[in-house]
This record gives C-alpha cells, structure tokens and sequence, in this order.
C-alpha cells in the first residue's frame, strides 16, 4: 500500500469553544469552526473542492454541513465512525488530495449533544453498545462498565489494590485539569486536586466522576491540500506523516480470551502509523501526543498500547511525571476528552487542531518546547472492539 506521508498538509484550521453551548445551534457551530478555518488558510468558502462532514448524532446527511456553508454543487459527504468519527472526515479528505481528486478539500466534524441527545450520564455512561453473543442473544454493553472492568483487571494483573489503582488514576485527570486550565476553549477550565478525585461520586466501580469525560458541543474543521501546494497558503504548513485507522471486527469483550488490560485496535493503529512515519521508538521521537481518554484507565491503558511506556509500567512513568506539560512526553496537552470535552463527532479533528498549534508554536502558556512530531489518537467503542486512528503530524 502506498504512504501517504508528505503528500497532504494542513494549511488552516478552527475550532469553536466546547462546553454546553446552548446558544449554538449545530449552524452555528459548523460556521464558526469551518470560517475559523478558512481564514487560517488565507481562502473562501468557494475554494473548497470537496469536503467531508463528520457528525454521529447531530445530522443526519450531508446537507447538515453544506446548507449552513451554502457549499453548492460541491460534493460533500457525510461520515461517521463513533468517537473516530472526525479522524474518519480528516483521512478522506486527505486521500483525496493525495489521489489527485481534489487539490483543496475541507473535513469538519460537529456534534450539538448538550440539548438534542437527551439526558446522558458522563462518557455515555446510559449509551448502550450492542452485540449479538455466540448464542445468537443480543447483549447490551455500556461503556462506563467496560472500562471499569478494564481498571479492575489492570489493577489485579499488576498487583494493586483497588485503592493504589485509584490513587494512580487519579493523576491523570488531574494533569488534564491542569492543562485545561491555561486553554480558554476547553469545556472544564478548574484545577482539582487528587483528594477530590478521590472522593468524588462513584460513576461505575472503582471509576468516579473525575475518572470520566463528559459531554460537550463543539465543532473543529481542518483545511487540506497538496504538500506542494502548501507553501501557497501560508509559511508554516503542518504536514500529515502517517495515518492509520483499523476497525476490530471481532467481539473481544464477549471471548474468553480477552484479557481486559490492552486494547488491540489501539495497538494495531500505532504499529501501522509508526511503520509509515519511521518512528521506531515513540516515546523520543514523540514531541506531543493527544489520547482518546474517554476513562482515566484507558490513558493509562493508552500509554502502554502505544508503546509509550512498557506494557504493564505505565505506574513508574505516570508518577514519574513523564506525561505531564513538563515531561518527557505531554499528553492532552489542551486538557483531553476529560477537560476540553468530547462532541463525538468533533473530537478527532480538535485533538488535531491541538496538534496543529504546538508544531506552530501557537498553544500559549501550555506549548511544549521545540515540538517536530505529534501524535493523535482515537478509539470509536470500547475495550476489546473499537475503531482505532492515529495520526501523525509534522513541520
């Protein structure tokens, strides 16, 4: 298969503030973020080519992007791959620059879920995932539950008490507020404490509310074209140096054999996105990386999967403070899922977007120093099945 490195960039980029934005209709959302956008490159509207919407629950067709642009007889294409749904809108309008379909194409990604989705619990805590067992029975999975039982097990496997396994966890969040806290559009802005984490209330077992993201609206859109092209819209373009999205067909939560303390689509995704960009040891070659912590456990779980650390030593380097704004290698540097928010269908291209400001030197008090490389990563389900993307970005 042929790489796509170096042949698409990124020449502009916006994101609206997310939050419960109850002022904001999905319109709006998708006109801010995609004029934010438009500017950054130095172009209109009309300059579009193609674009691809990225949306789960907050349109139904394509119309729900190209009648608040007035994008006419443009063709615009509707995509949707759960929480990798935004990446998924990013990577076609990338291979369609690369192929030469298009020299200048636009991906957006939007949800509105705060007054159109209904009352939810946090990280879709009452969002149910079916599967039919090897009985033929449909069974009901909810996310809150199955990466408690991820914590549960990582913890036993590894030889922590449930309280140790809580107390490291809870680092986590803390270091997303932290983060959060110098970034003016994420969602949560407050700093907390470990002892807050701690005692806060029980969402599903051992994970509390700090533990899990919440909900959000919000939009990013991400203006693309060919790399040589690039220096056309501006100096400082940010180049695309792998990107890799694999779906895990089979029903790991439901196999016996499912050992509850990785996630393979996420390993799969990083082994082939480092292939294609050269990167043979992430965590030196890696200046930034922003992870679908959906659950303080699958950052942590992230981490090992990734190969930012070794598989089953994510406790040395969390308490070593490897990923933390001043560490060897920052993650959610802009605050995460847990604090910037998640609009499911936004949040792969604002982990870009995040990306995008630190390899231009544009992310303010959180920018990490002389970053060359920077990683993002979604995952679409859950533990044991899901849809994992990375995606690396670079100068």
């Amino acid at each position: 298969m042929e790489s796509i490195k170096d042949k698409v960039a990124i020449v502009g980029m916006g994101c609206t503030k997310f939050g419960e934005l109850w002022d904001k209709s999905g319109d709006d959302l998708v006109i801010d973020a995609t004029y934010e956008a438009l500017e950054d490159a130095g172009i209109g509207a009309e300059d579009i080519q193609a674009a691809w919407f990225g949306t789960v629950w907050s349109g139904l067709t394509a119309l729900s992007m190209s009648v608040p642009l007035q994008s006419q007889y443009i063709p615009v294409t509707r995509v949707e791959n759960i929480c990798a749904t935004a990446t998924e809108a990013l990577r076609a309008a990338a291979y369609a620059v690369a192929a030469g379909v298009c020299d200048v194409a636009l991906a957006v990604g939007m949800e509105k879920l705060k007054d159109t989705f209904g009352v939810v619990g946090p990280s879709g805590s009452d969002i149910r995932i079916s599967a039919m067992g090897t009985s033929g029975i449909e069974r009901i999975h909810i996310p809150t539950v199955l990466y408690s039982m991820l914590a549960m097990r990582y913890f036993h496997r590894y030889g922590m008490s449930v309280e140790k396994g809580k107390e490291l966890i809870a680092r986590i969040p803390v270091k997303s507020h932290h983060n959060a806290s110098m970034n003016p559009k994420a969602h949560f802005q407050n700093e907390i404490t470990i002892d807050q984490v701690l005692k806060a209330p029980m969402i599903g077992y051992p994970l509390g509310l700090y533990d899990c993201c919440g909900f959000s609206d919000g939009a990013a859109a991400a203006v693309v074209t060919r790399a040589d092209m690039a220096k056309k819209f501006r100096d400082d373009p940010i180049f695309i140096k792998a990107l890799s999205v694999n779906v895990g067909a089979r029903q790991g939560f439901l196999r016996q054999d499912y050992d509850y303390t990785h996630v393979e689509a996420n390993r799969r995704a990083a082994q082939a996105a480092y292939k294609e960009a050269g990167i043979s040891d992430p965590l030196k070659e890696l200046s930034m990386a922003e992870v679908h912590d959906c659950f303080s456990i699958h950052e942590l779980v992230i981490y090992e999967d990734l190969q930012f650390c070794p598989t089953g030593g994510a406790k040395e380097y969390i308490e070593g403070g490897v990923f933390e704004l001043d560490g060897e290698l920052p993650v959610n540097t802009d605050g995460g899922l847990k604090c910037f928010g998640h609009p499911f269908g936004a949040s792969g291209l604002r982990m870009i977007y995040e990306a995008y400001l630190q390899l231009q030197g544009k992310a303010g008090p959180r920018q990490v120093k002389n970053p060359e490389l920077t990683l993002c990563h979604n995952l679409g389900g859950g533990p044991g099945q899901g849809i994992g993307t990375v995606i690396i970005l670079g100068n």
